[in-house]
């Protein structure tokens, strides 16, 4: 039932005013007030609104519920879509908003448990012709509310039109491909907008191990030359691990201020458009990998007054960044940079700041007519945090102070002096020293705190279950009793196995974060009657510890999998590791593999340690499934680190990332301390290889001995991949091959201290 109040009852002292005296007490007694209970209910309403009314979603799961919210309000007098109360209006299952006219707000609503059946969750526009004006979206919640499959791309936020606000939302936990939020400049009634972004939550975002995982983007490469006049101010960007760009401007005349960015990896990118001013903002990196600051690429860029601490980032995912451009660019590559101010910043423990990064045949334009000045310089570690790919001599240094690190390119314009650095009770840190007051980042800035964005009445909650975070529970020795176990786990639980053997007649099936752990290491047997032991759905993460994997029981078939992701579409990360336990007997037919890998499945990490791998007939390790060359790839971080391999006919990690693309930092790979003997030589093995790297971004194999055993071949692909293979000993095995497919002339890789017997 609609339920409808007449606005006068409210101004009832209204009514004594005539309405030659006071309009605007004469349009808030016409506002209407509606209480609707579902969706038909709300349609009825929806069709007449007039400025000053307001409509009330009743408490509840609103599912499958896509609303249109229409009307033409005024400055002074609005219309209002709220939440009876702010947090217990849920829009599940396929749900979405679109708001278009003038003067309308939205406030107080949650998307979760489900996603947009179109291409955004919410619209600042009802379609191409009919725009939102002079709106504003605020106290919303979206978590998690995301495509099935992750690689279907869609925007969370899309801002049309002009003079709009998205301001005290909470975005967390987007997982499938596409910005978070977008603002479009596709037509002349979306350009010059002004629109505002402001005290945001900015959840974790988990990487997405392809392009396409960007927060927040400011147009796009074709309309990069418009100016959008977007102010995106006193947000929280708290571990938006996506891709390299964190923020994306691809447009002109924008101000990026007063923002915290913490733990995030990625930058703040000027991709494209002039003009720009970044100033007030802080980068706490706390030396997270791949943490990174502000890129720089374009004409007329300030960057003045920010902060930054801990960053490890390099290259494109640099600490700072000026970037080298094409001659005569096209609109979707690389404009040279001109006029870039950078003042008065403090970079404090930044481990790269680089210039005219991506010198290439292509990118050849260097910076030009662009100062650097009256920043702070700051290393505990008294290293270099320059590095210079090309001409820099159209980069003025101006007035900079260090604490005394000596620079081989940079020779003028840094000051030594820094002696002391003390925080603040803002929280950062400054010189001690007095005379250097006007140096670095103002003492006023206050840095926007995680507590001042969102909304207060939603948790700002951890993303995952860390492994055994929740109870423990004793299992027994017998059939199925595992299986039996596994249905009654919570997130972070773990299951203590008692000394025995257990014996599984169906797959085992992880669709939570479980630890599974012997009582007593060595003295308990899995065996699986099953083609696959265990399964991780989506999810799902799995650990195991001190275990003895047995395929003795395995059925006789060809291409039995011990452990292995959904085939096809994992949404979610997952996360493997296995520690102090043995594996063997995976020999009942060939291609018995250890872990396979299905497409479109991405593990934040794999971790095998102080582990033994005996008798394996296939692959241990298959993370090749994503070969459309688009940069997508199966895993982030691969670690295998002092183990025992014998007899493992297949590959022990075939490790694949194709394509040119630039936008992600992985894959990792580690392979330290582990003895090799007899693997890799299967007449089955069809990458002829022990270790098969391809497009591997940061690899590092050191410290193994490989005995009779095939060769590891490493491929060179995008960007500029980190190899390191050193102290290794190869007893009747090759040496290491590692080839260049992308670039001319000789391999990257250091290979050092390797011994061949």
């Amino acid at each position: 039932m609609i339920l409808r109040a007449k606005g006068i009852h409210r101004l009832l002292a209204v009514a004594l005013l005539t309405c030659g005296q006071a309009l605007l007490f004469c349009a808030q007694a016409a506002a209407e007030e509606y209480l609707v209970s579902n969706p038909k209910e709300y349609a009825e309403v929806a069709k007449n609104l007039e400025a000053g009314d307001t409509v009330v979603l009743a408490n509840g799961v609103w599912r499958d519920f896509e609303i249109l919210f229409t009307g033409v309000g005024k400055k002074e007098n609005p219309i209002t879509l709220i939440a009876q109360e702010k947090g217990k209006v849920v829009l599940s299952g396929q749900s979405n908003l679109r708001l278009a006219g003038e003067y309308l707000v939205v406030a107080g609503l949650v998307f979760k448990n489900g996603y947009s059946p179109s291409s955004e969750v919410v619209a600042f526009r009802r379609n191409r012709e009919s725009l939102a004006n002079n709106s504003r979206v605020t106290e919303i919640v979206i978590e998690d509310f995301s495509k099935p499959e992750r690689m279907e791309s869609d925007y969370w936020v899309a801002l049309y039109g002009k003079n709009n606000r998205f301001d005290h939302g909470h975005l967390a936990g987007k997982r499938n491909k596409g910005v978070t939020i977008a603002v479009r400049l596709d037509s002349e009634d979306s350009q010059e907008n002004y629109h505002r972004i402001d005290h945001n939550y900015f959840g974790p975002r988990p990487v997405l191990g392809s392009n396409g995982g960007e927060t927040l983007r400011v147009g796009t490469s074709r309309y990069s030359l418009t100016d959008s006049l977007t102010v995106v101010e006193n947000n929280f960007f708290d571990r938006r691990d996506g891709e390299v760009e964190i923020i994306s401007v691809k447009s002109g005349k924008n101000k990026i201020r007063n923002n915290t960015f913490f733990e995030s990896r990625g930058t703040l990118t000027l991709r494209h458009g002039n003009g720009n001013l970044i100033e007030g903002n802080v980068f706490i990196g706390n030396s997270e990998d791949h943490t990174g600051g502000i890129r720089v690429i374009n004409r007329d860029q300030t960057v003045r007054n920010n902060y930054l601490e801990g960053l490890t980032g390099y290259r494109f995912g640099s600490g700072f960044s000026i970037m080298n451009g094409v001659p005569d660019s096209p609109i979707n590559r690389y404009h040279q940079v001109v006029n870039a101010r950078v003042e008065n910043n403090s970079f404090i423990n930044v481990d790269h700041i680089q210039l005219a990064v991506g010198s290439d045949p292509e990118r050849s334009a260097v910076p030009l007519d662009s100062s650097i000045s009256n920043n702070i310089f700051y290393n505990e570690s008294d290293r270099s945090p320059f590095s210079v790919f090309d001409d820099i001599s159209g980069v003025h240094f101006a007035a900079n102070i260090s604490n005394g690190f000596v620079d081989q390119e940079i020779r003028e314009g840094i000051n030594t002096g820094v002696k002391r650095l003390r925080r603040a009770g803002n929280g950062l840190l400054y010189p001690v020293d007095p005379a250097m007051v006007d140096k670095g980042v103002s003492r006023n800035l206050i840095p926007t705190s995680k507590s001042m964005t969102g909304v207060s009445w939603y948790p700002k909650s951890e993303p995952e279950a860390a492994f055994g975070s929740g109870k423990a529970t004793v299992v027994h020795p017998g059939e199925d009793t595992l299986f039996d176990a596994l249905k009654t786990t919570a997130d972070g639980d773990t299951l203590v196995l008692e000394n025995g053997i257990y014996k599984s007649r169906k797959r085992l099936q992880i669709d939570k974060t479980i630890t599974i752990k012997a009582k007593k290491t060595g003295k308990v047997t899995l065996t699986s009657e099953r083609p696959v032991m265990f399964e991780i759905i989506d999810g799902g993460s799995l650990e195991l510890n001190g275990l003895v994997l047995s395929g003795k029981n395995s059925p006789d078939s060809t291409g039995n999998t011990l452990i292995r992701t959904a085939k096809w579409g994992m949404l979610k990360n997952y996360r493997f590791s296995m520690k102090n336990s043995r594996v063997e007997n995976l020999d009942v037919n060939h291609s018995y593999h250890f872990f396979d890998s299905g497409s479109r499945a991405f593990a934040t990490f794999i971790s095998i340690e102080n582990s033994v791998l005996d008798n394996i007939t296939g692959d241990f390790l298959k993370l090749d499934k994503e070969r459309d060359d688009l940069g997508v790839y199966n895993a982030e971080y691969v670690t295998l680190s002092g183990n025992t391999f014998r007899n493992v006919k297949g590959t022990l990690v075939n490790l694949y990332r194709g394509g040119t693309d630039e936008s992600t930092f992985g894959p990792h790979f580690t392979f330290a301390s582990n003895i090799v003997e007899k693997s890799g030589s299967g007449k089955r093995n069809r990458s002829q290889a022990l270790v098969k790297l391809h497009g591997v971004q940061v690899a590092n194999i050191h410290d193994n001995t490989f005995t009779d055993s095939a060769g590891i071949v490493v491929e060179h692909t995008v960007a500029e991949p980190i190899t390191r293979i050193v102290s290794n000993q190869f007893h009747q095995s090759p040496l290491p091959d590692v080839r260049e497919l992308a670039r001319e002339g000789p391999h990257t890789a250091v290979l050092a201290n390797n011994k061949v017997k």
